[in-house]
């Protein structure tokens, strides 16, 4: 069953604001912590000042990519209530969570089934898992059948080329949460026409069901 979605990749404070008073706003806002290849990476300082707003009823979430102590110290003071990790092993997801006391998103990329089983090393120390397609900054696809039919004792979070406009219906039996960046683009920018859309019609399903 969906119970909402995280909008990620957010680098600018009017896109925010407008998500943050949004009357169905995302449950999770994300943002690229320590990513630069990617175009929605946000540097330390603009993050501080981003970040420098009332969260109201969504939960910030720090994208982080492999992430080493000197990122980490930089952004604990910040008001994420979330890590987001890849390419991080169980035991630096368990010293991350003890030392920083933050919630964690394990972020699995998916190709093949022996990607999806990787899950099972993870269970002891996430909250959440995110499984993507091994596109990273590129919203590529990956076959939402291999996760169809895994059990899992936590919640799922679903990425991976997700459209605005998708049935949101084709996802119900898959993740509890979708996430959306690129999908949610015109031209590489967040779209707030495309935004609007996609959380109307992500409120009607969870009103239907």
């Amino acid at each position: 069953m969906i119970k909402g979605c995280k909008i990620c990749g957010i680098k600018d404070s009017d896109t925010l604001n407008f998500i943050i008073n949004h009357p169905y706003p995302p449950k999770f806002i994300g943002f690229i912590s320590n990513y630069p290849k990617s175009s929605r990476y946000v540097e330390l300082n603009s993050l501080k000042e981003l970040l420098n707003v009332k969260k109201n009823k969504s939960e910030f979430v720090a994208v982080l990519v492999k992430p080493n102590n000197e990122i980490l110290e930089e952004i604990k003071s910040l008001p994420f209530d979330y890590y987001q990790l890849y390419d991080c092993t169980p035991d630096t997801i368990k010293n991350i969570k003890q030392k920083y006391k933050k919630k964690i998103i394990t972020a699995l990329t998916i190709k093949y089934e022996s990607d999806v089983l990787r899950h099972k090393s993870f269970s002891d120390v996430t909250d959440m898992y995110l499984f993507d397609s091994k596109g990273y900054e590129k919203s590529h696809s990956f076959d939402h059948d291999l996760i169809k039919n895994i059990k899992l004792n936590k919640e799922i979070m679903l990425a991976g080329n997700i459209k605005f406009d998708d049935n949101l219906k084709n996802y119900e039996k898959i993740a509890n949460y979708l996430d959306l960046s690129g999908g949610l683009e015109t031209s590489g920018l967040k779209d707030k026409s495309k935004i609007d859309i996609f959380l109307k019609n992500l409120n009607k399903l969870k009103n239907e069901t």
